[in-house]
C-alpha cells in the first residue's frame, strides 16, 4: 500500500503591517554598478547606512535612508579613494547621501514603489526606485521581518560628479548611467 502526503505550503501575505521598520545592515546592502570604458561594469557597495520604513494604519508609505559616502567599496583602495574625493562624492564636504520619499507605494503585495529626493555630493534629485516585497517572516528571537529589493538608476553628472576622460575608441573612461540595487532586511521595532 502506497501512503499519500499532502504537501501543506503556508503562504505569507506580503503587505506590510503598520508600524516602523528599521534596516539591518548586517543583513542588507546598498549596491550599484557603472561601465567603465564602456566595455566593463564595475560593482560597488557602501558598507555603512541606515533607514527606516514607516506604515501608518491607514497604509500610508515613508522610507529616510542614510548612506555614508566614505563607506564606498569596489575592491580597489586607490578607485574608492578616488570616488571619496571631489570629483566624485566628495565625502569630507557631503559626508552623507540621504533619501527621503515623497510617495511610496505598494500596489500589490509583491511590489513596491519608492519616489524620492535623493541628496548626494550636495546635489538634490527625485529618484524612482522599482522592485519586490520578498515575505514577511518572524526570526527565531521573535523580530517581524520583511524583505525588500529596490533597483533604480541615475545620472551622476545630475549630482555633479563629471569626473571623466574620453578614450580613442570614442568609450568614456566612466559611465553616466549607474544602477542602484538596494537589498534589505527590515526589523519592526
Amino acid at each position: 500500500m502506497i501512503e499519500e502526503r499532502t504537501m501543506s505550503t503556508a503562504v505569507t501575505p506580503r503587505t506590510i503591517p503598520a508600524g516602523t521598520w528599521s534596516v539591518d545592515p548586517g543583513h542588507s546592502t546598498v549596491g550599484f554598478s557603472v561601465k567603465h570604458m564602456g566595455i566593463a561594469t564595475v560593482r560597488g557597495e557602501f558598507r555603512e547606512f541606515d533607514g527606516a520604513l514607516r506604515v501608518a494604519e491607514d497604509g500610508t508609505m515613508s522610507v529616510e535612508a542614510s548612506v555614508r559616502a566614505a563607506s564606498i567599496d569596489t575592491r580597489e583602495a586607490q578607485r574608492d579613494e578616488h570616488l571619496r574625493s571631489p570629483d566624485f562624492f566628495n565625502a569630507e564636504q557631503h559626508p552623507d547621501l540621504t533619501l527621503r520619499s515623497t510617495s511610496v507605494e505598494q500596489p500589490d503585495d509583491d511590489t513596491l514603489r519608492v519616489i524620492g529626493n535623493l541628496t548626494m555630493n550636495g546635489v538634490t534629485n527625485r529618484v524612482v526606485l522599482e522592485g519586490d516585497v520578498l515575505g514577511l517572516d518572524t526570526d527565531p528571537w521573535g523580530n517581524e521581518r520583511v524583505g525588500v529589493e529596490l533597483r533604480g538608476q541615475l545620472s551622476r553628472g545630475d549630482y555633479g560628479m563629471r569626473f571623466n576622460q574620453a578614450l580613442g575608441s570614442g568609450n568614456m573612461l566612466v559611465g553616466d548611467r549607474v544602477k542602484i540595487a538596494i537589498d534589505v532586511s527590515l526589523v519592526k521595532q
